[in-house]
C-alpha cells in the first residue's frame, strides 16, 4: 500500500507550505492549522537518505501533551512511512533514512547542545515561547549538505510581549494590532549591521545601502491564519469557535483576533457595568464559597500601604450564573485575621465551603493547617494558588465581561469594584480581592486542583 496523499488546505495553510522565503512564520491566533502544516513540510524531503529536520517545543512536555505535536505526527507520519519511536530524542525515521525530530530548549543555554549540528530544516512550535537569542543562535545550526537548501518554519499566538511583536512589525497595523491583509506573505530582507536588523525589499538592495554580501542577507515573511481558515476544524469541531469567543477579552484579541498589540491593562478585564447589581442575595444559590487572600501586615511608618487580607464569598446559582455576595476587607496581624475569618465562617454557615491558601513552603503549609485546626467543624479546602495571576483570574473575567456575574448591594460594593476595575494593578497598587475572587469561582466551576488537598470537618 502506497502513502496516503497528503495535501494543505487552501489559503494560508498552502501559502505557508509554498513560500520560498529562507524564514516563515505562521499564524498569529489559535486554531489556524499551524500545527499540522509545521509537521508537513518535512514530508517534501522524506526521500532524501540525508535529511533530517528538528522542531523545537521550549518546554519537554509540550511534545507529548495530550492532542499536541507528538499526537498530531502520530496521525500523519506513519501514513509515510515513518517509524516512531520516543528515545533518547521522539523521533520518526522514513523507509529511506530521513528523520524528523522532536526537542525542546528549556533553559537559554540549551542551545549549546546543539553545537556542530547541521540542520537542513529547523522548525519552532509556538516562536514567542522562546527566547530571542535562542532562535538566533540556531541560526548558525541551520546548515545542509543533503541538497536542501537550508531554511527556518516557525508557528506562533499573538503576543505583544514577545521579541516576535518587533521581529514581524512590518506586517502588522501598529495602530490596531491586527495583521495587515495585504502583507501576508509578502517577502522582506534584512541583513545584521552593528548588531542591528536593518530591512529591505530586496538583498541587492541591503547590500547596497550596507556594504553587505547579498548572501548575508536572509528573507522573512509571515503568514496570518486565524480559526476560520481552518475549514477542517470547524467542521470537525464547531463549538470550538464558541470556546474561544468565552475567553477573556485580552485572550479573545489575542487568541480569536490575533492581535499582536493588545496587552493586560487595568480596566480590560473588569468593568463594573458588566456586572449586575441585585438589591439581596438570592434564594437559587446551590453552592456557597467564601476565598480567602492573606496577608499579615498593618500599615506602619515603614510601609504605609501594606497588602490586605480578603475574603470574597460567592455563590453559584441554579440558573448557572455566578453571585459575589460580600467581602471581608482588614489589614491586620495574623492572630486577628484567623479570628475575623472564624468569625465570618460562623456568620456564613456550615454550607459555605471556605478556601485557605497554601501558599509554598513549610510556612505556607503550617499556615494552612493552623487555619484548618482553627476552623474545625467548618467544611475548609486547602488551594495551592499557582500560575501567573492574570491567568489565574481570566476564568471569572470571562463569566464577568458576558454578564453571568451578579453582584449584591453593600456597603463594601465601591471598594470591592475600586479594586477589581483596576486589575491588572499598577506596582503600587493591590490585587488581594481579585485573586480571593478567582480563586472562589475556581472553586464553584470545579477548577481548582483535580486532586484536592483535602477537606477538612471537624477537624478531620
Amino acid at each position: 500500500m502506497g502513502a496516503r496523499e497528503v495535501w494543505p488546505q487552501q489559503g494560508p495553510q498552502e501559502a505557508f507550505l509554498s513560500s520560498p522565503a529562507d524564514i516563515v512564520i505562521y499564524g498569529g491566533a489559535a486554531g489556524g492549522g499551524k500545527t499540522y502544516a509545521l509537521l508537513m513540510e518535512p514530508l517534501r524531503h522524506i526521500g532524501n537518505k540525508d535529511f533530517g529536520a528538528v522542531i523545537f517545543r521550549r518546554e519537554s512536555v509540550q511534545i507529548t501533551n495530550e492532542g499536541g505535536l507528538w499526537d498530531t505526527a502520530l496521525t500523519l507520519y506513519p501514513t509515510q512511512g515513518g517509524a516512531p519511536r520516543l528515545l533518547p530524542k521522539p523521533t520518526f525515521k522514513f523507509p529511506s533514512g530521513a528523520k524528523v525530530t522532536f526537542a525542546h530548549l528549556n533553559l537559554e543555554t540549551d542551545v549549546l547542545d546543539w553545537q556542530g549540528s547541521q540542520i537542513p530544516l529547523i522548525g519552532f512550535d509556538e516562536l514567542t515561547h522562546f527566547e530571542r537569542s535562542q532562535f538566533f543562535y540556531m541560526l548558525s545550526r541551520n546548515r545542509s549538505t543533503c541538497g536542501v537548501r537550508p531554511y527556518i518554519r516557525a508557528t506562533c499566538n499573538a503576543d505583544a510581549e514577545s521579541w516576535v511583536a518587533e521581529f514581524i512589525a512590518w506586517w502588522i497595523d501598529q495602530t490596531t494590532g491586527h495583521p495587515i491583509p495585504e502583507r501576508s506573505g509578502v517577502i522582506r530582507w534584512f541583513c545584521r549591521v552593528a548588531d542591528a536588523l536593518r530591512w529591505g525589499d530586496s538583498p541587492e538592495e541591503l547590500a547596497e545601502r550596507f556594504d553587505v554580501g547579498v548572501n548575508d542577507c536572509k528573507s522573512l515573511t509571515f503568514i496570518a491564519a486565524s480559526v476560520h481558515d481552518n475549514r477542517k476544524l470547524m467542521e470537525a469541531d464547531p463549538g470550538y469557535l464558541a470556546n474561544l469567543k468565552a475567553l477573556a477579552r485580552v485572550e479573545r484579541e489575542r487568541l480569536l483576533g490575533g492581535n499582536w498589540k493588545v496587552k493586560p491593562a487595568a480596566g480590560m478585564y473588569f468593568k463594573r457595568h458588566e456586572a449586575t447589581l441585585i438589591p439581596k442575595v438570592p434564594d437559587d444559590v446551590v453552592r456557597w464559597c467564601r476565598a480567602w487572600d492573606f496577608a499579615a501586615t498593618e500599615p506602619s511608618e515603614d510601609n504605609p500601604d501594606p497588602d490586605w487580607s480578603a475574603g470574597v464569598k460567592m455563590g453559584l446559582r441554579k440558573n448557572g450564573r455566578y453571585v459575589v455576595a460580600g467581602l471581608v476587607h482588614e489589614r491586620k496581624k495574623a492572630g486577628a485575621i484567623r479570628d475575623i475569618v472564624k468569625r465570618t465562617a460562623e456568620h456564613d454557615g456550615r454550607e459555605t465551603v471556605i478556601s485557605i491558601p497554601e501558599d509554598p513552603g513549610q510556612a505556607g503549609k503550617d499556615q494552612a493547617e493552623n487555619y484548618v485546626r482553627h476552623l474545625s467543624g467548618w467544611p475548609v479546602r486547602r488551594r495551592r494558588p499557582s500560575g501567573d495571576k492574570v491567568l489565574r483570574a481570566e476564568p471569572f473575567a470571562a463569566q464577568w465581561q458576558v454578564g453571568m456575574v451578579d453582584v449584591v448591594v453593600g456597603p463594601w460594593n465601591e471598594v470591592f469594584f475600586a479594586e477589581i476595575e483596576g486589575f491588572p494593578p499598577s506596582s503600587t497598587g493591590h490585587d488581594d480581592i481579585v485573586d480571593a475572587a478567582a480563586d472562589g469561582f475556581a472553586q464553584l466551576a470545579g477548577a481548582v486542583d483535580a486532586t484536592p488537598v483535602g477537606i477538612y470537618v471537624n477537624g478531620l
